[in-house]
């Protein structure tokens, strides 16, 4: 089943949005230098992920856990970015969703949402359930799909790959016609060997990896963000937090912003009709 492209105008309204949060974006790096040292680290570090955090342009994800965010304290710490939980299956929301999407948008820190992919319902269902609590944001970062095995929730179903892969189609081009950016996939390594390995898929990739680099663990995939510990702790975030990194530099990821692709594939995704802003 391939993903139909998704083409939408660039409008002059989104071009004036995007140019806003790219100059928020410049001026957070020109008040942390996008330098490692800023934010204090990890409980836990490992030093097979050492390489993440010396890396310009360092982010986190949050959910339910992490309560009340200061969005505005940890970008001015040095704080690039931020992923956060908004729906799971067909009938969940984060119930911190719309407070961490309002407050990290005031803040002026570039933001997506994610939704947790369940093996227990349809990927029909979960679409519109995504659809319904994710606003369409132009200004927004792409959105990410979660996928990984149900351990820990009461759905024990783990389809066949072509189930799988089937499932994840439906709902990533559900999710791109809804906010017009092609999704990120986000994984861990034993959904990715297990469904993902060998396949082809136009979407940017945000792996876990909190014990050596990415591709000691994804047989080379190439990865947009890389989750490198689950026990960072960043200014503005109560107890430990994951965080990430982004692959590239500070002229790469404000291509990133503003296109919502991954800067070293424009130029073949651009015969799809994505990443029309970098036109």
């Amino acid at each position: 089943m391939a993903i139909a492209p998704v083409t939408r105008p660039f409008s002059t309204l989104m071009r004036g949005v995007m140019i806003g949060i790219i100059a928020a974006a410049l001026a957070a790096c020109a008040t942390t230098g996008g330098l490692y040292g800023a934010i204090p680290g990890d409980k836990r570090p490992h030093s097979g992920v050492d390489r993440a955090r010396g890396m310009p342009i360092q982010g986190i994800d949050v959910a339910r856990y992490q309560e009340n965010v200061d969005f505005a304290k940890a970008r001015a710490a040095g704080t690039h970015f931020v992923f956060m939980k908004a729906t799971e299956g067909k009938d969940y929301v984060d119930p911190d969703f719309q407070r961490n999407w309002a407050r990290a948008r005031e803040s002026g820190m570039p933001h997506g949402a994610y939704h947790f992919m369940t093996w227990c319902s349809t990927a029909a269902e979960q679409a519109e359930w995504f659809m319904r609590n994710v606003p369409a944001d132009p200004s927004a970062m792409p959105p990410v799909l979660d996928l990984e095995w149900n351990n820990h929730s009461s759905c024990k179903t783990k389809p066949s790959k072509a189930d799988a892969m089937e499932k994840i189609r439906v709902m990533l081009v559900a999710m791109e016609r809804h906010t017009g950016k092609l999704p990120i996939i986000y994984t861990d390594m034993n959904f990715h060997r297990d469904i993902l390995e060998g396949e082809y898929l136009p979407n940017a990739f945000w792996l876990r990896s909190t014990a050596a680099e990415p591709h000691e663990r994804y047989r080379n995939r190439t990865w947009t963000f890389w989750q490198y510990t689950q026990t960072g702790v960043v200014p503005g975030v109560r107890g430990e937090v994951d965080r990430n990194v982004f692959y590239g530099n500070r002229e790469d990821w404000l291509m990133f912003l503003w296109t919502g692709c991954d800067p070293r594939a424009i130029a073949a995704l651009q015969a799809s009709g994505r990443c029309q802003a970098a036109k």
